[in-house]
């Protein structure tokens, strides 16, 4: 990852106040940014109220000039020793930040302890990155340990590793936080009505991929990496995977085609043969928010045997969290094109952006399998009192009627059933002919989607 270069004049904003928050407007790499910077070095980082104003005061700038938004955290939290005042600084934050959403990027970097109210700041933020040093949590190891009797250190309960695989809050761990920042800046544009930074590419859009014929075994059971297709399709193999190790069954990542920033959302076979639970799926919706509020197509590859069963998935509210992705997906205005590589079974087929939940193109390959269910529970449920020897005759029976793409291409679902090989050429084509594509939004205050 290479660092980032801060070039041309800059300006100081409330630089003449005492406090431990300094904002600038500057340029990152060619981008105008505003940035505001917590200091350690005074206090632990303990926000004034001064501090909470000139938070907002960097957030109501990054929103009026159109401009992402970068904060760089390490704060010990509110000041104690000023009291209400320092809450009331955090909340006019907060406030202001939560305005920036779906106007211009914001992303925050945890590049220290991240304690109480500030921490709800990366929550707050569209994408997070924390340096190794940093640790993030709203109730630390001593408050841990008083109400539970579970005694914690403060990586074990908020390091980067908790929140790269756990709760999500981590997009990426990087040692430089402010260079991973700008890496992920050049695939967003400025502002909500603007769009991404188009980088030339000699990678040619009608390249044939023969490879792709291959990277799909032919046994149904047998995994694979879902990245390497993705690498094959997309500008120079060049990925930039987001919570990589945050419900491993799904792959978000920004990449380009033709020089165009695009999201992609796969499935991953090598990580509980790509099933979607509540994770995944809260994951998954989260990042194609994040693309179609900046204006990002996407792409989304199919290899899916269904949602992951069990109680305390069910419990826990799969229904409610399987919604969400269904919700995003539905509600996405950008180009929306899909590739259904192999298994698309059941709801989990319909959440990844079906024809039904109104993609603009979907492409199929010739081994995918479109159906309810695969072949031994459909039988399970159709012939449930036949021999074993009928059973697996009508299993091969099943599999050869229903288990293709074509009934779904005989119904429109599916658009063009390709060769692999030019799986590449296809979605290029598509994105070219969907680069105009405008919906008319409804006038409403806001969606009540389910979250």
């Amino acid at each position: 990852m290479s660092s980032s270069v801060t070039t041309g004049a800059w300006v100081a904003v409330r630089g003449g106040t005492d406090g431990t928050v300094a904002v600038r407007i500057e340029d990152i790499d060619g981008r105008r940014v505003v940035r505001a910077r917590t200091s350690s070095d005074r206090r632990r980082g303990a926000l004034a109220r001064e501090d909470g104003e000139s938070l907002a005061r960097a957030a109501h700038l990054a929103r009026e000039s159109r401009v992402p938004l970068l904060i760089e955290l390490s704060s010990s939290g509110a000041d104690v020793s000023v009291g209400l005042d320092a809450l009331h600084g955090w909340g006019t934050a907060a406030a202001s930040v939560a305005a920036c959403s779906g106007i211009v990027p914001v992303l925050a970097a945890a590049v220290g302890p991240v304690v109480s109210g500030p921490a709800l700041l990366l929550g707050l933020s569209d994408l997070v990155v924390m340096d190794p040093s940093a640790v993030a949590f709203v109730s630390g190891p001593a408050m841990v340990e008083a109400f539970t009797g579970v005694r914690l250190s403060p990586q074990a309960l908020g390091g980067p590793g908790v929140h790269a695989t756990t709760s999500g809050v981590c997009t990426l761990e990087a040692d430089d936080a402010v260079a991973a920042m700008t890496e992920l800046l050049a695939y967003l544009p400025d502002h909500t009505d603007g769009e991404a930074p188009h980088v030339p590419t000699d990678d040619p859009v009608d390249r044939v991929e023969p490879e792709l014929r291959r990277v799909v075994p032919d046994h149904e059971r047998a995994s694979y990496d879902v990245r390497d297709v993705v690498g094959l399709v997309v500008d120079d193999g060049i990925v930039c995977e987001l919570w990589g190790r945050w419900s491993p069954q799904i792959v978000t990542a920004f990449a380009r085609v033709g020089g165009r920033a695009v999201g992609v959302v796969a499935n991953q076979p090598r990580a509980l043969a790509g099933t979607l639970d509540i994770a995944a799926s809260q994951k998954s919706a989260r990042f194609v928010r994040l693309c179609d509020t900046f204006n990002l197509p996407i792409l989304t590859f199919v290899d899916t045997p269904g949602f992951l069963p069990g109680k305390d998935l069910e419990w826990r509210g799969m229904i409610r969290h399987g919604a969400e992705l269904a919700f995003a997906y539905a509600e996405a205005t950008v180009p929306r094109l899909c590739v259904i590589l192999r298994k698309a079974f059941g709801g989990a087929y319909i959440v990844m952006d079906s024809k039904g939940l109104g993609n603009d193109l979907c492409l199929a390959w010739p081994q995918a399998e479109i159906a309810v269910m695969g072949a031994p529970g459909a039988v399970q449920i159709l012939h449930r009192r036949t021999s074993d020897q009928d059973r697996r005759a009508r299993e091969e029976e099943y599999r050869e009627r229903y288990l293709t793409p074509w009934p779904a291409a005989e119904r429109g679902f599916v658009d063009e059933v390709i060769d692999p090989a030019d799986t590449r050429r296809a979605l290029a084509a598509g994105l070219r002919a969907l680069s105009t594509k405008r919906e008319v939004l409804r006038g409403r205050k806001h969606d009540a989607g389910p979250l």
